[in-house]
């Protein structure tokens, strides 16, 4: 039993190490040859924790194998635009200029169920709204609508608007995140000054306290259902 334990652990961790060394990417967005060694991995670790009679080492040095053959074409998609064709494949327009390209949904075998139920996901329920939809090699579809139906920006309505920023954690579960001071050029005596304008004695009593995409101090004590703002 401590056997299949010590080399289920063994298993378990040399297989997140080599999906994280693939990158930080979704099981949709995975590339077709990254999603076949993704499933080779998964199967490799399976049988050595199945059966002890297997050693281990014939999971692991297939495992590695694989890592290595992905990093390999990882690099010449990088690099070739011809490999990257053939790895990857291209892009598909679907719908041009508000019009179905049937030819290009058979080529993928996508029937137009499908078709209009990505653009009912996307909040498009007429195909004429809808300038160029492209299936992209991950297998996502992306839409670009037509120039009068597209949402209206700020910068079109000429409002004056702040750059948000992105949030940054200073307090969490009552532990102070000092890398976190650091990036936003503040010190612990800044952070202490700041909770003692809102009555907070400690960090202690504070569940969650960041600055927010405005910039703004946000907290919230353990204690509290709401949160405050200074």
């Amino acid at each position: 039993m401590f056997i299949v334990m010590l080399r289920t652990i063994i298993l378990y961790f040399l297989v997140v190490l080599t999906m994280r060394s693939m990158g930080k990417r979704q099981i949709g967005q995975l590339q077709p040859f990254e999603l076949v060694i993704a499933i080779m991995i998964s199967e490799l670790a399976s049988l050595p924790m199945q059966d002890t009679r297997i050693p281990l080492l014939h999971g692991v040095i297939p495992i590695i194998t694989l890592l290595i053959l992905e990093i390999i074409l990882s690099v010449l998609q990088l690099k070739s635009e011809k490999s990257r064709s053939i790895l990857c494949g291209e892009p598909t327009i679907l719908i041009n200029k508000g019009k179905i390209d049937v030819k290009a949904m058979r080529n993928q075998r996508i029937n137009i169920n499908d078709l209009m139920e990505e653009l009912r996901l996307k909040n498009f329920f007429n195909v004429e709204d809808v300038e160029y939809a492209i299936l992209e090699t991950s297998g996502q579809l992306s839409l670009i609508p037509k120039t009068p139906l597209s949402a209206p920006t700020k910068q079109d309505l000429n409002i004056k608007a702040k750059q948000e920023t992105i949030p940054v954690t200073l307090i969490s579960d009552g532990k102070v995140n000092i890398k976190n001071l650091s990036i936003i050029h503040k010190d612990a005596n800044w952070l202490m000054n700041t909770l003692k304008k809102n009555g907070i004695a400690s960090p202690k009593e504070v569940f969650l306290a960041l600055l927010d995409t405005s910039g703004e101090f946000y907290y919230q004590r353990y204690t509290e259902d709401r949160s405050d703002t200074l």
